[in-house]
């Protein structure tokens, strides 16, 4: 710290203390500073820090002797905190400040801050987890589980939560689950998300939160919960942050580069972060198909390699300014830009009954696509006093356009006879950008023994796609197709939530919670002259209830209502060619889904975790696969199932095998039902599925530290089909160099490349199966160099819009 700001905050200190010598009914907190040696610290900085908000109470500063008093009329739950140059902080265990408390800390001792003015982080081999009413949060900062990793990998090593090989976010065994970032929506597609997370180091995590049922304060949209991504802050006064450069290679080499850097002077913040990455794999899918004809079973034998290769470039800054103690505003934009190339090649062998020859389809399907957003936060928050009463507002807006080109070009042929085939070819362009604006603000107030919030919110989004098909015979001209399409989609969301949370006793406490949403969305299909309207008004409550039993075990209940409105792109009413035998169609009617969800949760000595779930929801959306016997296609779409219900069990269980080895281990069992009506045949599914998940983290000698994680998945239905069981297995090892400032990991996945996907539809007329591999077998190096200097300070948070844009792809 510079002089002249030591000297500043010792004079703010000193002021604060004097102004209240002459309050009545004075608290007095005292005692004397130390060092190791037992030597006076004079002209320490000691201030009480509300536990509340982290706010400055009340302060003062040591005299030579190194002995200081604080004299203060205020109320409240605070910690002493003892700052000087050249030591480690001091904290204590909070206490509660009342009128006439007389508090003598006897002498506190201070050690020498060994590493000059350098951040010191201590590295732990398990993270720590920290169980609330209403959330688990994961502490990954400094653990061995951010060393070599990205944002998508940490997140799919949390409590309950699971993510697939194409980067979806599965929590506590649902879909549907909403990211969200430093309590911000990433207002992102699941592939562009799924490329962000890739994209962003570890090591800028600061935790994870996991809220499996959120209260009525967040949006209620997202049936599966809420995963909230807390960014790292600035930590010292002047600069702190990462460069990192790595690459994967799975059949591909995948660079990626990074930058995090965050700045304080004065009364000013900023945070930046800069990540360029690749990210591609080898599809390699083969799907057996049996069509029932008069004749017979007419098998189609389809052999597929997809190659896939995203260049992805995302900045993410933002910058706060404290007008004063009580007040701040803040800015925050993100912008990206991502670049995709698919190359697909499939041949499929058709057997057609009562017919002799063979016959092949040879399909190539080339596409190239374009995608760009941009997202902006202005953020202002106030506190009205040291109780916690506070307002706080946020205005958001996002723009994103995406365009893609693909030319499918097939060739048809029978027997061995090449020189008599049948060419066509498919040309789709695809264009689309979204608007969103979003406006909320937020009010917290202390009323009696508990404390009330509530707040408004108000969101508008326009969408406009425009799908251009055209197809071309044996080299003719290219003609339109009829299933082009242009869909302009508009949705207004207004809501308004309050809720209560207080204590019936020291071992009883709740949370209780109603939101109201109000929906008005219309889609108009331009070409097909189809306007479909849909307006209606919910109300989603939540609570929550936390039982003490004893000091190492306590039992949390929670219930809520959410909804889960179909992503923009589902209600469109196009047609897309995956391949000549498979389409994909948009379901205008498709409506949003509702679920019910309850939990009870026993938790064991903070870390035990042995959870109780069940989820009913009406209208879920589910993957439809239609069979046409004449022609021999398949086409899928999004459709709302009846209802689907959900009940699971999870156990979390940590053991320390040694003091250099470490485990999580986890048990998820979840049973699933399915009841719904396609067209003439009525589905009636159910089954019990498990997932196993044991990660070992070793620290060894010379530095060295290894992670090993296994995971096995059970049998689990896959709307009219079902999945069968599959495991695979994670290593990776990190050495810290430089005094821990250069990091090297080298990270393996799926090692014996076990992590195979076969599933099986058997359902009315429809009998297919299919295996997919998707080279999820890979080795990531990564360098990592972070540097730290200044001064210890904090950073106020703020808080952005939660809810539309995850919901485009």
């Amino acid at each position: 710290m510079k002089t002249t700001n030591l000297l500043f905050y010792t004079l703010f200190i000193y002021l604060l203390g004097i102004s209240n010598l002459a309050a009545k009914d004075l608290s007095k907190v005292s005692g004397t500073v130390k060092d190791q040696n037992g030597q006076a610290v004079p002209y320490a900085n000691v201030a009480l820090i509300s536990t509340h908000d982290g706010s400055l109470v009340d302060g003062a500063v040591s005299d030579e002797e190194g002995k200081f008093l604080i004299e203060t009329g205020k109320t409240g739950k605070v910690k002493l905190v003892i700052s000087s140059i050249g030591f480690t902080p001091f904290e204590s265990e909070a206490f509660e400040l009342k009128s006439g408390l007389v508090k003598d800390f006897g002498s506190l001792s201070i050690q020498d801050e060994m590493t000059g003015l350098e951040e010191v982080t201590v590295k732990s081999s398990r993270p720590e987890i920290i169980i609330e009413p209403d959330k688990t949060t994961v502490n990954v900062e400094g653990t061995v589980m951010a060393e070599g990793s990205n944002a998508l990998d940490v997140i799919g090593r949390s409590p309950g939560i699971y993510v697939d090989q194409d980067g979806n976010i599965n929590l506590n065994g649902r879909s549907g689950a909403t990211v969200m970032i430093n309590d911000r929506l990433t207002y992102m597609s699941a592939t562009e998300l799924a490329n962000f997370l890739r994209a962003m180091p570890a090591e800028n995590i600061k935790s994870i939160e996991v809220i499996n049922n959120p209260s009525s304060r967040f949006d209620a949209e997202g049936s599966a919960g809420v995963i909230n991504l807390v960014l790292k802050k600035n930590t010292v006064d002047g600069i702190f942050g990462n460069v990192q450069l790595g690459s994967l290679y799975n059949g591909q080499w995948l660079p990626n580069t990074g930058v995090a850097l965050n700045v304080k002077k004065g009364k000013w913040s900023t945070n930046a972060n800069l990540n360029y990455n690749h990210y591609g794999r080898f599809n390699d899918l083969e799907i057996n198909r049996n069509f029932t004809l008069p004749e017979g079973v007419s098998n189609f034998f389809q052999d597929s390699r997809i190659t896939s290769r995203n260049k992805n470039l995302f900045f993410n800054g933002s910058a706060n300014y404290e007008i004063n103690e009580n007040q701040n505003f803040a800015i925050n934009v993100q912008a990206s830009n991502s670049n995709d190339t698919d190359n697909s090649k499939s041949l499929t062998t058709i057997i057609t009954p009562g017919v002799d020859d063979t016959s092949f389809l040879d399909s190539k399907n080339d596409s190239d696509g374009n995608g760009n957003r941009i997202f902006a936060n202005l953020h202002y928050d106030a506190k009205f006093d040291t109780l916690g009463t506070k307002l706080s507002a946020d205005v958001d807006f996002t723009r994103m356009n995406s365009d893609s080109e693909s030319l499918l070009t097939n060739m048809q042929w029978s027997g061995d006879d090449l020189s008599n085939t049948f060419d066509y070819n498919i040309l789709t362009l695809n264009d689309m950008y979204y608007n969103i604006f979003t406006a909320k603000t937020d009010f917290v107030k202390p009323v009696g023994k508990g404390t009330i919030e509530t707040g408004v919110k108000g969101s508008w989004v326009k969408s406009d796609n425009n799908l251009y098909l055209s197809r071309s015979e044996e080299e003719g001209p290219y003609v339109p197709d009829p299933n082009s399409n242009s869909f302009i989609y508009n949705e207004n969301v207004l809501a308004a939530y309050v809720s209560y949370k207080g204590k019936f006793s020291d071992k009883l406490s709740f949370q209780a919670g109603l939101r109201g949403e109000h929906s008005d969305i219309t889609g108009n299909s331009v070409t097909l002259g189809e306007v479909n309207n849909q307006k209606y008004f919910n109300l989603f409550p939540s609570a929550f209830l936390q039982q003490k039993v004893s000091d190492n075990y306590q039992i949390i209940y929670n219930v809520n209502r959410r909804i889960t409105r179909p992503n923009y792109r589902l209600l469109n009413p196009f047609v897309y060619y995956i391949d000549p035998l498979t389409t994909e169609t948009g379901n205008p009617n498709l409506k949003p889904q509702y679920s019910n969800n309850f939990e009870m949760n026993h938790v064991i000595k903070g870390a035990y975790q042995f959870t109780l779930g069940y989820s009913e929801t009406e209208d879920a959306f589910m993957q439809v696969f239609v069979q046409d016997e004449e022609s021999r296609t398949t086409t899928t779409y999004t459709d709302n199932f009846d209802k689907t219900r959900n009940a699971n069990f999870q156990a979390i269980v940590p053991v320390d095998i040694r003091q250099w080895w470490a485990t999580s281990n986890m048990l998820q069992v979840s049973y699933n039902r399915n009841k719904t009506q396609i067209g003439e045949d009525y589905l009636d599914n159910s089954n019990t599925s498990f997932m196993v998940r044991s990660q070992h983290n070793l620290t060894l000698p010379l530095g060295f530290k290894v992670e090993v994680m296994g995971i096995y998945i059970g049998p689990q239905i896959w709307g009219q089909g079902e999945i069968s069981g599959f495991g695979w297995v994670d290593a990776g090892v990190t050495k810290s160099i430089m005094k821990d400032k250069l990091t090297i990991s080298v990270n393996g996945t799926d090692l014996f490349r076990t992590r195979v996907i076969k599933a099986d539809i058997d359902f009315a007329a429809i009998d297919t199966n299919f295996r997919q591999y998707q080279s999820n077998q890979g080795i990531r190096f990564t360098l990592r160099y972070q540097f730290a200097k200044g001064e210890s300070f904090r950073v106020k948070s703020s808080t952005g819009s939660t809810e539309e844009r995850n919901r485009l792809d």
